[in-house]
């Protein structure tokens, strides 16, 4: 069998990233990388259209929040919702490297969340679920609620409230640290923790919000 032309570069990822993942988790990030590559040509799921490219863009970004994840929920099982997922950006990539975290993918446009329920047949993962909704009708409730490029902190934090569950907290990944964005949230709404992240061969910034309600 051919080994995918991607995988060393994945690998060189992980482990500049501190992440260990067993091969299987590898087998199906590169497949995941396949089939957002292959739909891509369709129904245009992302800007990006280099398989390379998108290793670094989607799939690094994606894996650069892991740990942090991993630190809050210290292997705890919990419900995530992914907002605005398109391709199912980071909830997918989640899904993949934590088989105990049940994720939720909603978007507003039916083709993507299309896209995240054929991944979660092909790579053989029940823990991961396509919503085709807006994020103000979601019922259930959620441990943690993540964003990726979605919103200003305070439209994300506000239109998603009502699927946060009790001690819920937020997990808003963004570019530059958002000043602006957190002087803007209500008073109701706490940032307690903002780290900034090292994305491997991306020249950019990133940081992850981490936002709850306040009192909690």
């Amino acid at each position: 069998m051919t080994a995918h032309p991607l995988r060393a570069h994945l690998v060189a990822g992980l482990q500049a990233l501190g992440l260990a993942l067993d091969e299987r988790h590898i087998d199906r990030l590169l497949a995941y990388l396949d089939l957002l590559a292959k739909w891509n040509k369709v129904y245009n799921l992302t800007a990006v259209r280099d398989p390379a490219e998108m290793l670094t863009h989607h799939l690094f970004d994606s894996l650069a929040v892991m740990a942090p994840l991993q630190r809050l929920t210290q292997g705890r099982a919990i419900r995530l919702l992914d907002v605005g997922s398109g391709g199912g950006l980071p909830g997918v990539v989640i899904a993949i490297c934590c088989p105990h975290t049940d994720v939720t993918c909603v978007d507003a446009v039916a083709k993507k969340t299309a896209f995240v329920q054929q991944a979660a047949v092909a790579l053989g993962l029940s823990n991961l679920h396509g919503l085709h909704a807006r994020v103000e009708s979601v019922s259930g409730k959620y441990d943690v609620i993540a964003s990726r490029a979605f919103a200003a902190l305070a439209d994300f934090t506000a239109w998603s409230s009502g699927a946060l569950a009790g001690g819920g907290v937020w997990m808003a990944m963004k570019g530059k640290h958002p000043a602006d964005e957190i002087a803007a949230l209500p008073p109701s709404i706490e940032v307690f923790h903002v780290e900034q992240l090292i994305v491997p061969g991306l020249d950019a910034e990133r940081c992850l919000v981490w936002m709850r309600p306040r009192g909690t």
